[in-house]
């Protein structure tokens, strides 16, 4: 890859068919580290990127084990269907070579548990990216509600919409599009797609605490695109004191992510990834702020933040967005909600 310097940081990709993965092929991901190797088993797709970026076709391996063993990569990026994760991880990790996947990590949460095993074992990173992990709004949501905690007191309601149009609506690939319309490869529909934003988010604003219960409805509004999956699914998480309502869809008029969490004493509302509004106390009129990665500190990139935390320069904090622990309750709370919506009951989490 002609554009890519020499860095101190290797990284290889397995898959291309998710849409994000064109992201680390684009200037404005570029960073302190380099691509060394992609594997990809569809030749259609591999021409298209070839073609799109100029690659050079030595960059492409047969198999994932051939890229791993051969290029001495730091890290792998998966960008696979959801399903295929564990065994991305399984090839890394007795490698010794970390992990970062695209959201979410899975949506089986004893497969999560088996990718916890193998980190712990092989002592790797195993992170997750989100796209709202990188937006200032989120960042700048959480550190309010921290640093003045005492004004805002505890969270009773958070609100969380995210999605789009449709996967087929807004242009996504074929090969996206197979997979992510597939409950085998993907586990649901909009409920996984989009319900992983929130309880990641929600995991990460009550410092881990397992919900008691979660409830989940789906609906498919578009039977004639969406055969097998949901489209439209509200997820709706009790904790002690507090409610977590998820709403995802692949219905929305427009592509949303944003948030809206009420506390005791005020609220805070992101409307997208530079803005924040924010009400507390005896306050007659809400603060609006625009923010940037610059006011925040937030790393926009996220494949720079999976070479940093690779190269132990920063820390990811516990329960953080792209934190394992995280994630692995995301995959507990995304299995439950599948389970709920199949089955018409509330799933209760065992203590």
């Amino acid at each position: 890859m002609t554009d890519f310097l020499q860095a101190q940081t290797k990284f290889v990709m397995s898959g291309l068919s998710h849409g994000h993965s064109h992201w680390i092929f684009q200037k404005s991901f570029q960073g302190d580290f380099e691509l060394v190797g992609v594997h990809e088993d569809n030749k259609e797709l591999i021409a298209s990127f070839i073609k799109n970026y100029q690659l050079d076709e030595s960059l492409f391996f047969a198999s994932m084990e051939e890229m791993l063993d051969k290029t001495d990569a730091d890290g792998v990026l998966a960008f696979g269907p959801v399903s295929q994760h564990l065994n991305v991880v399984k090839a890394a990790a007795v490698r010794g070579i970390h992990v970062m996947v695209e959201k979410p990590l899975s949506f089986r949460a004893s497969e999560a548990k088996e990718i916890q095993t193998l980190a712990e074992q092989h002592n790797i990173h195993v992170l997750t990216n989100y796209e709202t992990s990188w937006y200032p709004s989120t960042d700048a949501l959480s550190f309010k509600l921290r640093s003045e905690e005492e004004a805002f007191g505890t969270i009773r309601k958070a609100v969380f919409h995210h999605g789009h149009r449709g996967p087929q609506e807004i242009g996504v690939g074929k090969e996206f599009f197979d997979w992510l319309t597939d409950p085998k490869q993907n586990g649901a529909g909009a409920l996984v797609d989009f319900g992983c934003y929130g309880a990641n988010i929600m995991t990460f604003l009550v410092n881990g605490q397992e919900p008691l219960s979660v409830t989940a409805v789906t609906q498919t509004n578009k039977p004639d695109i969406y055969k097998q999956v949901d489209d439209e699914a509200s997820i709706i998480l009790t904790y002690p004191g507090a409610q977590a309502i998820i709403q995802a869809s692949w219905n929305w008029p427009f592509d949303r992510k944003d948030m809206q969490v009420y506390t005791e004493n005020g609220y805070l509302l992101t409307m997208d990834k530079e803005s924040l509004y924010s009400r507390v106390g005896q306050e007659k009129e809400e603060t609006v702020q625009f923010l940037s990665k610059e006011m925040t500190g937030t790393e926009t990139n996220p494949f720079q933040y999976f070479a940093e935390v690779i190269q132990g320069e920063i820390q990811v904090p516990p329960y953080g967005l792209y934190s394992l622990e995280n994630n692995i309750l995301v995959a507990r709370i995304l299995e439950a909600a599948i389970e709920s919506a199949e089955s018409g009951k509330t799933v209760y989490f065992e203590k």
